[in-house]
């Protein structure tokens, strides 16, 4: 069930209203029940994937926590296998096929091995990232195994977050479903408004900005430097929005029957450097690979070229979580490229630059902004770009800037106009957040009068046939 659909809307609406008139005690079924529906509305058969790895998982926390010495590690690995095994099969096992096929193909050799003729099942990569933060807990001993069943399903399968993210961690949620939530009116409104920015970055600009994008991302070769360049720059910002977009209304449609769930951006675009971006950028699954493999590869506890090399790993992997392409891999690369750029930077030139240039000058802010947003974008080239062959024929016509504008109209203006909007206001919100709250939390005609106008924003110049989320394909 998408976010962007009416059936969500009476979806959210019951079964919030259905919360907080059950008693306590079956709660935890209804929004089981509710998530199993939530996701059957894609395709039904894929929740017995679900079924699967929720047993599996639920069973090998218990026996983790029971067990000893070298079986505790057998358990956790045996965990770890049935999840990724599920994810290879579904998400990379055609991939590997077609590179076996194409390393045989130069030897001549034939390919016999059966391609699967399946769909990758929506969000499989976020459960299967959440399910296996459960049972590395528990192998730490940062969380006790879940013995309610229905309890530890819901843990995974809890509608709002279920599939895009953010990545919960146990510690911050499972015991959040044990917890009795009142209705209490500032978690209603808080949350209600975090859903409206929500579908405001969605449909209002993301969906906008993916007409331009996939019109000169769909056809690259008919189009100039200079078009590929601003579809290039769109694609930024509608990636954010898309994405950020359901984060706000995952956290929010939570927030309202009272669950706290982690932010997942935090204003990505104003970062000054690369480490900064991706402190801000996809928060849960930053984190969720600086816990789970950065650190068990070694962390900041090796050698400097070592750290350097975990780093560029960690990258590389994420890239390939987002996608079964060499495209997300070198985007994985490449991000990987940059940070360890900038970390070398830092320890090296940056302490002979602060004693000419004073690190709070404005003017070296913004450019450090507009740099890291530039190799931000390139790196994107990568991530959109339908194949490898399309990314080099983008940067090749990027670097002629030549060419006039593609689609200089209306639509055009408008695109321009939805990213000036959602700049001023994330400016507007880190520079003077503490007094824009403040003041708009004491002046009850502007907050309804701010509801009113973000409604109309929504009606009038929404995209209501712009389909699933980005991410969900992840």
């Amino acid at each position: 069930m998408l976010f962007n659909s009416i059936e969500f809307v009476f979806f959210f609406i019951i079964v919030t209203g259905l919360y907080f008139l059950l008693p306590h005690k079956y709660r935890w079924f209804l929004l089981l029940a509710a998530s199993c529906y939530f996701y059957m509305a894609f395709v039904p058969v894929y929740l017995l994937i679900l079924a699967f790895t929720i047993v599996v998982d639920y069973f090998a926390g218990i026996y983790i926590e029971n067990s000893r010495g070298h079986k505790r590690k057998l358990l956790l690995i045996a965990s770890l296998i049935a999840n990724i095994g599920v994810l290879a099969v579904f998400k990379y096992y055609n991939f590997i096929n077609d590179n076996i096929t194409h390393i045989l193909g130069n030897f001549g050799i034939p390919n016999n091995i059966p391609y699967l003729q399946i769909l990758l099942p929506i969000g499989l990569s976020f459960h299967t990232f959440q399910a296996m933060s459960y049972t590395i807990e528990v192998y730490r001993g940062n969380q006790p195994a879940e013995r309610h069943f229905g309890i530890y399903s819901l843990y995974v399968m809890f509608y709002p977050q279920l599939v895009a993210g953010p990545i919960e961690r146990p510690q911050n949620l499972l015991h959040q479903f044990y917890t009795k939530h009142k209705f209490e009116y500032n978690n209603v409104v808080s949350g209600l408004r975090l859903m409206l920015w929500g579908f405001v970055k969605k449909l209002f600009i993301a969906d906008r900005l993916a007409i331009y994008v996939n019109a000169v991302y769909g056809n690259p070769e008919e189009h100039t430097g200079i078009t590929l360049i601003v579809a290039t720059v769109f694609f930024a910002f509608q990636i954010y929005c898309d994405f950020s977009g359901y984060s706000e209304i995952a956290i929010g449609s939570a927030r309202v029957m009272g669950f706290d769930l982690m932010k997942n951006f935090n204003r990505p675009y104003l970062a000054q450097n690369i480490s900064e971006f991706w402190k801000k950028w996809h928060i849960s699954l930053s984190t969720w690979f600086k816990d789970y493999l950065y650190i068990s590869l070694g962390g900041n506890r090796v050698s400097l070229p070592r750290v350097y090399l975990n780093l560029f790993i960690v990258f590389l992997i994420s890239g390939l979580w987002h996608g079964a392409n060499w495209t997300y891999v070198i985007w994985g690369g490449l991000n990987g490229i940059y940070l360890i750029t900038a970390m070398m930077r830092r320890k090296y030139i940056d302490q002979y630059i602060e004693k000419i240039i004073p690190v709070n000058n404005r003017f070296i802010k913004v450019i450090n902004i507009l740099i890291t947003f530039i190799l931000i974008c390139f790196s994107w080239i990568f991530f959109r770009a339908e194949s490898l062959d399309d990314a080099m024929l983008i940067i090749g016509r990027v670097f002629t800037f030549s060419g006039p504008l593609f689609y200089y109209n209306p639509l055009m203006a408008y695109c321009v106009m939805a990213i000036a909007f959602l700049l001023i206001s994330e400016i507007l919100l880190e520079r003077h957040g503490a007094i824009i709250w403040k003041t708009y939390n004491s002046n009850r005609f502007l907050r309804y009068s701010s509801y009113i106008v973000l409604v109309l924003i929504i009606l009038l110049f929404g995209v209501f046939d712009g389909g699933q989320f980005i991410y969900f394909q992840f």
